[in-house]
């Protein structure tokens, strides 16, 4: 028996071995929250049927295999679940030594999407392309920004409780760079993302109300310059003028709105059936495989399966505040945390723009959209909470 203190809290432990036999009782796959897991499974079987049926109609007609899709989507899925796995065996204490060396790769890869390396699709210059590969290194900066952001807030000094002053101000410092490297893509998407994680980990360090209020205000006031300077692209700044106004343009910048609240509103609550979907057949809704894939969903599963995969993405940020509250640190606290605000806010963006409640962003669904990137990098977070989850456990008696 050990005694030790984290987060000043006395325990009491029992040295337990994780990494033993590779199926036994006391190998990482035993120890792993599995509820989480089963729940990803469930929104990659879902999104798996969905791409297929987005895209097979479109392949069928272009003379291509129908079934091109689903095959990279299965492929990038079953490579994301490895991937995850081999993350969450990573030593959690190496993590937060090499943070900023995540840092560091993080910004290069943005950087070099600038340069004749990067190539643009579909209106974002956001891609690198070498060979018949393509990575887009925005999704990836997602896991390294949660991993220092939460290095940087996660330090305290002996006998402080939350981040000091200049640790809240060095984080939004850090976060500078990247978010400005994606706005000249541009991906106003992202960038939002990155808002949003760093303001949830804020409030997640136990920070003063008065930053809070103080980031949310500044956040608005950026927002109000960005427009009246011209710093946003003309289309970004029409789909908020169409989000205020919804039938201003409807065969333009409204058209992509229009149709998807068509393609969800006529599935009703059982749906039309997979595969029998006519907005989808006769690919109304452009992107119905990435952004707007629950378009899909909600014309031919209905309300009962659209609900399906909202429940499930439920039980995957459930499990993850669970992991983030049960964590013997403020690093793990952060990092589970930092991933939560990650998962949450993107799937709301990208649900609620399908339903017209926000201006639409070119933000995938998590686990539910067909992408290589942006499927790696959510199965790379999958396993950073795996990892605290098994660190959890390590710490915990048999």
């Amino acid at each position: 028996m050990i005694s030790g203190y984290e987060r000043g809290v006395p325990l009491t432990l029992r040295k337990r071995p994780i990494f033993t036999r590779a199926f036994g009782r006391r190998s990482p796959l035993w120890g792993m929250d599995w509820t989480m897991l089963l729940a990803v499974i469930g929104l990659s079987v879902l999104g798996a049927l969905l791409v297929w049926s987005a895209t097979r109609v479109e392949l069928l007609n272009g003379g291509a295999d129908p079934q091109s899709y689903l095959k990279r989507h299965l492929l990038n899925t079953g490579i994301g679940f490895v991937l995850a796995f081999l993350v969450s065996l990573g030593d959690y204490r190496a993590l937060r030594a090499y943070a900023p060396i995540l840092y560091v790769v993080t910004c290069a890869g943005l950087v070099a999407v600038l340069t004749p390396l990067g190539k643009t699709i579909n209106g974002s210059h956001s891609w690198i392309v070498l060979g018949g590969l393509q990575a887009q290194p925005s999704e990836f900066a997602k896991v390294g920004l949660v991993a220092v952001w939460a290095m940087l807030l996660g330090e305290l000094r002996d006998a402080e409780d939350r981040p000091r002053g200049r640790d809240i101000l060095l984080a939004l410092g850090v976060a500078l760079l990247p978010t400005a490297l994606v706005m000249l893509q541009p991906d106003l998407g992202t960038a939002m993302v990155f808002a949003a994680v760093i303001l949830g980990m804020i409030v997640v360090s136990g920070a003063r109300l008065r930053w809070v209020a103080g980031l949310v205000l500044s956040g608005v006031i950026l927002i109000v310059v960005a427009v009246k300077l011209g710093v946003l692209e003309s289309y970004q700044v029409q789909r908020f003028t169409v989000f205020t106004n919804p039938g201003s343009d409807l065969r333009g910048a409204g058209y992509n709105a229009h149709q998807a609240q068509i393609a969800v509103g006529s599935g009703g609550f059982f749906g039309k059936g997979l595969f029998q979907g006519e907005q989808t057949n006769g690919q109304f809704v452009p992107e119905q495989h990435t952004d707007f894939i629950f378009t899909v969903s909600g014309e031919e599963l209905g309300f009962l399966g659209s609900a399906a995969i909202i429940v499930l993405l439920g039980v995957v940020l459930w499990r993850a505040l669970r992991i983030a509250t049960t964590s013997r640190d403020m690093f793990g606290t952060l990092l589970a945390g930092g991933i939560v605000s990650w998962l949450s806010f993107q799937a709301f963006q990208n649900i609620a723009m399908t339903l017209g409640l926000v201006p639409i962003t070119g933000l995938p669904l998590p686990f539910v959209s067909y992408g290589g990137s942006a499927t790696f990098a959510n199965m790379a977070a999958i396993g950073l909470l795996q990892m605290v989850h098994l660190r959890h456990q390590a710490l915990d008696y048999d």
